[in-house]
């Protein structure tokens, strides 16, 4: 195994800078770049300090491979979406391979009278998205929206809120949440 490649593509992977892997280590940036240069061989105590910063476990470590990295899929056609909806509510993921995601995104389907269910919900993180078809009735906290195709939302999801179409139409929204859920 080629452990500078395999710790420079999974920092990569995870958006880290060599700077913030050192910073989150509590190394130097030298140790980082001269690991993945193979300029030297770390200890596995020092290892596991850098894999710290990401964080990652040795044996997630050594069981990863840059194959693995390079082979996740960057396109996902509309039959690869892993359907991860209740009841009468499609909620499509897109991207269900792709490793230690920090976002999920949504391709979503409310038929008429349909709901995200019956009590106002809340999570850490934030939340977005745009009507493609139809309307939509949006509670965040005490105030209800009604957004009409084309028209967006983004809220901070600690705040309680609830999706609803009471509408004739389906409706189709495409959404973005972080941190992932899913």
């Amino acid at each position: 195994m080629d452990i500078g490649a395999n710790l420079k593509a999974v920092r990569k992977q995870r958006g880290l800078s060599q700077r913030e892997l050192a910073k989150r280590a509590g190394v130097t940036n030298s140790t980082i770049s001269m690991i993945e240069k193979n300029s030297v061989s770390p200890s596995v105590s020092s290892l596991k300090k850098v894999l710290s910063g990401i964080p990652m476990s040795l044996v997630d470590f050594f069981s990863s491979d840059i194959a693995e990295v390079d082979s996740v899929p960057v396109v996902y056609r509309q039959q690869d979406l892993l359907e991860i909806g209740s009841s009468d509510v499609s909620m499509k993921m897109v991207g269900k391979d792709f490793p230690n995601r920090v976002l999920s995104v949504l391709h979503e389907t409310y038929p008429p009278r349909t709901n995200s269910g019956s009590d106002m919900i809340q999570h850490d993180g934030e939340e977005a998205g745009i009507v493609i078809e139809g309307k939509l009735e949006l509670t965040v906290g005490d105030e209800i929206h009604i957004l009409d195709k084309g028209d967006s939302y983004y809220f901070d999801s600690n705040r309680p809120h609830r999706f609803n179409n009471p509408f004739d139409e389906t409706c189709i929204l495409f959404s973005a949440t972080t941190p992932a859920n899913f």
